[in-house]
């Protein structure tokens, strides 16, 4: 696909997954460039990755000689280049509840699960996969309680996370979801979430950007 939007993306990063579902939703082509957080002692580490982006991180978005790291940094970049359909919306008060949404996500509950963590729990503290597990789920729950509430309780909260149009919140929200169901945790006291995260669902742009839709993804 000829694209001057490229994503280096891993297919079960969650951070690259925000980035997919912008993206799908703006109609956007781009071509996939993988970069492999285990393989090869981590392709995240490589020089020439690292020289892309020098936190050796995923995703990175490259647009023509222009490179944007952050995957919020790159859904805002996105939505200001691209205003349609709108992730956030036009008022300033429903734009700082959307933030809000957005930061229970990206800021307190995935930057504990990234996978440079784990493997440091692991390695300087011998946690094993079960104590990983343990982890993720108490930091998952912990977020997920405030965030349930914040949507339960709320007149703005509608099919999606705010009104009836996705935005930037449910971009983080249908990620952490999924990583919630891969480490085995259960769900029933989010029903609102579960909710959201089933309308996301029937959108071709969040299916497409699932992690077993990547090319990467292990067949």
């Amino acid at each position: 696909m000829s694209s001057s939007l490229v994503l280096y993306s891993y297919w079960r990063s969650s951070a690259a997954f925000r980035v997919r579902i912008a993206l799908n939703l703006k109609g956007l082509r781009y071509e996939t460039r993988a970069v492999h957080l285990l393989q090869n002692g981590g392709e995240q580490h490589a020089p020439d990755y690292v020289a892309l982006n020098p936190q050796e991180l995923i995703p990175a978005l490259v647009d023509g000689d222009k490179v944007i790291t952050q995957s919020m940094t790159i859904v805002e970049y996105l939505d200001e280049t691209h205003p349609t359909p709108a992730l956030l919306p036009a008022d300033a008060a429903s734009r700082a509840r959307v933030r809000a949404l957005t930061q229970v996500v990206a800021c307190d509950i995935h930057p504990l699960g990234n996978l440079r963590v784990l493997q440091r729990i692991g390695m300087q503290f011998g946690a094993d996969d079960e104590q990983k597990g343990v982890w993720m789920r108490h930091w998952i729950a912990a977020g997920f309680q405030a965030l349930e509430t914040m949507l339960a309780n709320s007149k703005d909260t509608g099919r999606y996370c705010h009104g009836d149009t996705p935005s930037m919140a449910d971009l983080c929200l249908v990620p952490q979801v999924y990583n919630a169901r891969r480490w085995k945790m259960s769900l029933d006291e989010y029903p609102t979430i579960l909710r959201i995260d089933a309308a996301c669902a029937e959108l071709d742009a969040f299916h497409q950007a699932m992690p077993e839709q990547q090319p990467d993804a292990p067949k």
